[in-house]
């Protein structure tokens, strides 16, 4: 459970990868602004 587990956020963060327990983006984003930066 440390840098080498990727399921941490730990390791995610050291890996430099993102999932369930670290978020690509930390702030909360509403379904609707989503929708207007892809489209």
């Amino acid at each position: 459970m440390g840098r080498g587990d990727k399921k941490t956020k730990k390791g995610k963060t050291f890996k430099g990868s993102f999932g369930k327990s670290r978020p690509a983006s930390a702030k909360k984003i509403t379904g609707n602004q989503v929708a207007e930066k892809k489209a």
